[in-house]
C-alpha cells in the first residue's frame, strides 16, 4: 500500500512540477500558484508518508524488544522460582553402611584409596599423552592466525604497503554517485535558468505594425448566462489586463461581435513577448463561472479595416 502511494505521490508531484513551469512560461500566474501549492501539498503528503512508515518500523522493533525483553523476565522468574524450591527430600538413605555399628569391619576404605591412587595415575597418563599430541595442533592454528596478526610497529614501510581505507572502497560506484549528482546538478541549472530567460521582462524592439488585434470567445457557467454578464466578465478581465504588457493598454478598447465573441483593438502594436504576457492574462482563471479564451490574435496595418 505504502508503494502505490508512493507511485501516485511521485506521479502527481511530476505533474504538477511540469505544469507549474509550463504555466510560467505562459505567464499565467493564477494557475502558476494552484500548482505550486498542489506541489508543496503533494511534497509534504510524501513526506508525511516516509516519516510514519520510520514511525512504524520503530514501533515495531519497540514493541519486539519488550516482547524479548518479558519473555526474558518471564524465564528468569521461573527459573528464579524453580531455585527458591525446597529440595525434595531422598525417599531412601544411602550409604546405609555408615549407620551400621562401628564394630562391624569393611574394606570400603580401603578399595577407595587404592581406586583413587589408580585414577590418579590414569589422569597423569592421559595429561601427558595430550599435551604430546597438541603442540603440533597449536602450531598449525598459530600459521593459520598469522595472517590475523598486526604487521611490526618497527617498520614503516609494511604500514605504507597497506591499502588506504578510501582505497578499499569500490570505485565504480563512487563514479556513478559523482555522474548522477553532476547530471541532476546541470539540469536543475539549465532548468532554473530557462525559465528565467523565458519569464524576465526585457526590452524588445518596437513593431512596424499599426495595431494589434485580439479576438477573445467568453464561456460563462450557471443558469444566468446572459450577454450582459458575459460583456460584463469580458470587459472586466480586459480591464485587469491593460496593465500586463511592458506599454500600458490606455486607448485599446473591446468590441462585443455576438456569440460570446469580443475583439479588441491595441495601439501600438505589441510586440511578440507582449502578446505571450497578454495572452496568458487574458486566459488565466481569475473570474467566478467565467473563462476567456483567446480565439486569435495578429497585427493590423493602418489600411487594414
Amino acid at each position: 500500500m505504502r508503494r502505490i502511494a508512493y507511485v501516485f505521490g511521485g506521479l502527481a508531484a511530476a505533474g504538477a512540477g511540469t505544469y507549474l513551469v509550463v504555466y510560467l512560461y505562459r505567464w499565467q500566474w493564477q494557475r502558476a500558484l494552484l500548482c505550486g501549492v498542489l506541489l508543496l501539498v503533494v511534497e509534504v503528503l510524501l513526506l508525511g508518508i516516509v516519516l510514519l512508515g520510520r514511525l512504524t518500523r520503530i514501533e515495531d522493533r519497540l514493541s519486539a524488544s519488550d516482547q524479548r525483553q518479558r519473555e526474558q523476565a518471564a524465564r528468569q522468574e521461573d527459573a528464579l522460582a524453580r531455585l527458591r524450591q525446597p529440595a525434595a527430600e531422598p525417599d531412601e538413605t544411602r550409604f546405609r553402611w555408615l549407620e551400621d555399628p562401628a564394630d562391624r569391619a569393611y574394606v570400603f576404605v580401603p578399595v577407595l584409596m587404592v581406586t583413587g591412587v589408580l585414577l590418579s595415575g590414569l589422569a597423569w597418563v592421559v595429561q601427558r599423552v595430550a599435551s604430546a599430541t597438541a603442540r603440533p595442533a597449536e602450531r598449525r592454528l598459530a600459521g593459520r592466525l598469522t595472517v590475523l596478526t598486526a604487521p611490526d610497529p618497527a617498520s614503516p614501510d609494511d604500514l605504507e604497503d597497506l591499502p588506504s581505507p578510501a582505497a578499499a572502497r569500490p570505485k565504480g560506484r563512487t563514479v556513478r554517485v559523482a555522474a548522477v549528482g553532476v547530471v541532476g546538478v546541470a539540469l536543475l541549472g539549465g532548468l532554473v535558468v530557462g525559465l528565467a530567460d523565458l519569464t524576465q521582462t526585457r526590452e524588445e524592439g518596437a513593431n512596424d505594425s499599426a495595431a494589434t488585434s485580439v479576438v477573445v470567445q467568453v464561456d460563462m457557467r450557471g443558469p444566468d448566462t446572459t450577454a450582459a454578464r458575459r460583456s460584463l466578465a469580458a470587459q472586466q478581465v480586459w480591464e485587469r489586463c491593460r496593465d500586463s504588457t511592458s506599454v500600458p493598454l490606455r486607448h485599446a478598447t473591446l468590441g462585443d461581435l455576438g456569440d460570446g465573441l469580443f475583439a479588441g483593438v491595441v495601439r501600438p502594436a505589441l510586440t511578440d513577448h507582449d502578446r505571450l504576457r497578454l495572452r496568458g492574462c487574458l486566459e488565466d482563471a481569475t473570474l467566478e463561472r467565467a473563462h476567456l479564451t483567446v480565439v486569435g490574435i495578429g497585427d493590423a496595418d493602418a489600411d487594414d479595416d
